[in-house]
């Protein structure tokens, strides 16, 4: 496998964890205030979204991004690719007898929702692999994460460079004092040597 697809597989889990924690949590929430089947997927839908999205940002925000730009970069590198899941997740879940209905302590729903997803990554992973090498999608992060680790390498370098100009300075004034000490000495013998005389 090269690169260009290990990196679209890891693009592909990251959805899946914000997908599979929003269907969790919707059916979580379905389960406790009794809603219907149809808003239990709306409900999962927007939830996939949000922990997709804030998986992204934080993650944008931890590499020394501002929030405006963590935010476009959530909603460039995710909304592809979790529409794509979701829709494919929830579609298939919508074909299993009974899957909408069944609740967390039924077998049909864990069961359903694993196969669903996995099914869902399969799908995902060329969908993602393809926009990558277009430059879109979770490239854009990779190309923030690219840009503030050379920022980081600079001012490094530039740091280093101040502390070389530093030292270089300070050589040149224990310089500057060893001639001036030299001269003081001179002068000083000069003087002797005329007393003397």
């Amino acid at each position: 496998m090269d690169s260009s697809w290990k990196m679209a597989v890891t693009a592909t889990r990251h959805c899946l964890t914000g997908c599979a924690a929003g269907e969790i949590v919707g059916m979580v929430l379905s389960t406790a205030f009794g809603w219907h089947n149809l808003t239990s997927i709306v409900v999962s839908f927007v939830l996939s979204f949000v922990f997709g999205y804030s998986l992204t940002f934080w993650g944008v925000k931890k590499a020394g991004a501002d929030t405006a730009t963590a935010v476009k970069a959530a909603l460039a590198s995710d909304t592809v690719s979790i529409l794509v899941m979701e829709v494919v997740d929830n579609g298939f879940i919508a074909a299993v007898p009974g899957a909408l209905s069944a609740g967390l302590t039924d077998w049909l729903f864990w069961g359903s929702l694993v196969l669903s997803l996995a099914i869902a990554f399969v799908v995902t992973v060329p969908v993602n692999k393809a926009m990558m090498d277009r430059g879109l999608g979770h490239a854009k992060v990779h190309q923030l994460h690219e840009g503030h680790g050379s920022a980081d390498h600079e001012g490094h370098a530039g740091h280093e460079d101040h502390d070389a100009h530093g030292t270089h300075e300070d050589h040149e004034d224990h310089a500057d004092h060893d001639a001036q000490g030299t001269q003081g000495g001179h002068a000083h013998e000069t003087h002797s040597t005329a007393r003397t005389r």
